[in-house]
């Protein structure tokens, strides 16, 4: 296909405006609609005009900016309740590996071991990939940095060897990307499998949730959508759960829902007295009108009973 030369124009705040109500857009209150374009961004928010267009650039029949700005805060309110989940999780990812992996080898300081990573390797795109190394420039940064954290400092300060701090003490600096990372690394199966089983999963489906977790965490750090969006990075299927799983007609694992149904999977084993279907319940009760998207989100939370 020809590329196209780009010519759109910038808008001033009242033009963008005007540009919404020739497509059919009803505006009630125009002095607040540009305080919400100030605040957002016609292009950040345009993402949320999908499901009021049937037809591209040609709002549904009876449309408000009302609805638009209640979508975009539903979603916003959507990442904060999952960002919440998905810290109770990582914190519990992070213990599982520090212990199952110190205890297990009897060794405060395994991740200093090269035998319990994967050997170096070039991937597809022809980066190298050496988990070992990582972790080592990692801890050597946060050795070094102009103001270390207090326990990194105090180490270094009153221990002579082992050169580095303890796997539980340099953890707490590790990103869920790191954590990942890490996991992905360790060379044997063993030891991902013994970290897998407190979250009644196999380490194959546990990898890759890991993975999407990260993938979701850095949407989270750009507030970028979360709500009716396809997933770049799609977890696995979880074909032989362990606990209470969703069936056949949930399974589109490239979807927001099927990740809430992953997160609530893992929340059971790493907090078992969440409050992720009351939160949910109490999210969709503050919501008076919905597009499809979010009305089949509902349904289906709903359906398999996470809200009444």
């Amino acid at each position: 296909m020809r590329k196209k030369i780009y010519l759109k124009a910038p808008l001033t705040y009242q033009d963008q405006l005007a540009l919404m109500e020739s497509r059919g857009l009803s505006v009630t209150e125009r002095t607040k609609a540009i305080a919400y374009l100030q605040e957002i961004s016609y292009y950040r928010l345009s993402a949320y005009f999908l499901p009021y267009q049937q037809v591209k650039d040609s709002f549904n029949a009876g449309s408000t900016f009302e609805q638009i700005i209640q979508t975009y805060s539903f979603d916003r309110e959507l990442r904060l309740l999952i960002f919440d989940c998905i810290e109770r999780i990582e914190i519990a990812i992070r213990t599982q590996i520090i212990y199952s992996m110190a205890l297990h080898y009897n060794d405060a300081h395994w991740q200093d071991n090269k035998a319990y990573f994967i050997n170096p390797y070039y991937n597809k795109i022809g980066n190298l990939v050496d988990p070992y190394s990582d972790f080592q420039n990692s801890i050597s940064k946060a050795k070094t940095a102009r103001t270390p954290e207090v326990f990194i400092k105090h180490y270094s300060d009153n221990y002579s060897s082992p050169a580095n701090p303890p796997s539980w003490m340099y953890f707490e600096l590790l990103t869920i990307g790191e954590l990942s990372h890490i996991y992905r690394g360790l060379r044997n199966n063993a030891d991902k499998k013994r970290i897998a089983n407190f979250f009644d999963l196999h380490q194959t489906v546990f990898t890759s949730w890991l993975h999407t977790l990260t993938y979701v965490r850095n949407i989270f750090a750009h507030h970028a959508r979360l709500w009716n969006k396809d997933f770049a990075i799609e977890p696995d299927k979880l074909l032989k759960p362990l606990g209470p799983w969703i069936g056949a007609p949930f399974q589109n694992n490239k979807r927001a829902f099927y990740f809430v149904c992953a997160l609530k999977y893992l929340l059971q084993r790493a907090n078992p007295g969440n409050k992720l279907k009351e939160q949910l319940n109490a999210l969709f009760a503050g919501i008076q009108t919905f597009p499809f998207s979010t009305w089949a989100f509902l349904l289906m939370a709903k359906e398999i009973g996470w809200i009444g």
